[in-house]
């Protein structure tokens, strides 16, 4: 069984940036497409991005060119770089397993961590 658990959120200024990490325990994330999503207060979970087990990676539109993911196997870990933080970006941030970098919905993530709160002040 695989256990995710986030780190790196906090509290940033408007277009600062944050690093997040995803760390893997339990099992090998590196067959793993990795996942990232968030949650902001009220709202469904929205697609941020994927990575595939060989580095591909999709973003969403809201996030292109800000973010990005990549993934360290021999850390069993996953990175999401934040930079040009918007206050919009207030969430929390989760990672999550799945079977494809092309899936942007949460059916297609099995394991899913805590998450970790990321706060952009205006």
């Amino acid at each position: 069984q695989v256990q995710l658990e986030e780190s790196g959120g906090g509290l940033v200024q408007a277009g600062g940036s944050l690093r997040l990490s995803c760390a893997g325990s339990g099992r090998t994330l590196s067959t793993y497409a990795m996942g990232w999503f968030r949650r902001a207060p009220g709202k469904e979970h929205e697609f941020v991005g994927a990575i595939s087990w060989r580095g591909s990676t999709n973003y969403a539109d809201s996030v292109k060119g800000r973010f990005t993911i990549s993934r360290d196997n021999a850390k069993n870990t996953v990175y999401l770089q934040m930079n040009s933080l918007k206050p919009e970006d207030t969430a929390v941030y989760y990672c999550a397993t799945g079977s494809s970098y092309e899936y942007t919905e949460r059916y297609g993530y099995e394991h899913w961590g805590q998450g970790t709160q990321v706060t952009v002040s205006s």
